[in-house]
């Protein structure tokens, strides 16, 4: 039985969940966001909060049962605090600027590499270090990945991007053997 589907989604002050046949609308202080209901469970809105509940004993139904309501709580979350990815960027020479709503990054490879950054995301440079933020965790996520994939931090010298507070346990180079 899941733990997590038995839990009651607590809606804060500022936020509305509304629900229209199979789609749930949530509507806050930073935006809105709006979600497909799996038919395998069933959405309650009430004045506790909201309920989800499983609408069959099937297991596809067990699946989307604690998956639906974190997916509701994250919605709640972004469109009334919003999320926030922190990225460092490690390395001589490497460096990175906003140019319009692009991201310019200097990695040590032959070009520049430009991302554009997606609607609904909003970047923030300063100095080695990119905040990411959004009210999608998803896409906040996604994004950020998508960054690091261009230059993931390597164990030898701790070079390229890494998540704020990230460790990365540094390797030991090959040594030199002396001729015998």
């Amino acid at each position: 039985m899941s733990r997590i589907g038995q839990k009651t989604i607590e809606i804060p002050k500022g936020t509305s969940v509304e629900l229209s046949g199979s789609e749930i609308i949530v509507k806050g202080i930073k935006g809105e966001l709006a979600m497909n209901i799996h038919s395998a469970v069933k959405v309650v809105i009430d004045d506790e909060g909201v309920k989800v509940d499983k609408a069959h004993n099937a297991n596809i139904a067990k699946a989307m049962w604690g998956t639906t309501v974190r997916l509701i709580e994250n919605m709640i979350i972004g469109v009334s605090k919003g999320f926030e990815k922190k990225l460092e960027l490690e390395g001589v020479g490497y460096r990175m600027a906003l140019k319009g709503k692009q991201v310019d990054l200097a990695l040590g490879f032959s070009h520049p590499v430009l991302v554009d950054i997606p609607e609904g995301i909003e970047v923030a440079i300063d100095g080695q270090k990119m905040t990411i933020s959004g009210i999608d965790k998803q896409k906040v996520g996604q994004f950020a990945a998508n960054i690091r994939a261009f230059k993931p931090v390597e164990p030898y010298k701790g070079k390229g991007f890494r998540y704020e507070g990230e460790y990365v346990q540094r390797k030991e180079g090959k040594k030199a053997t002396a001729a015998e």
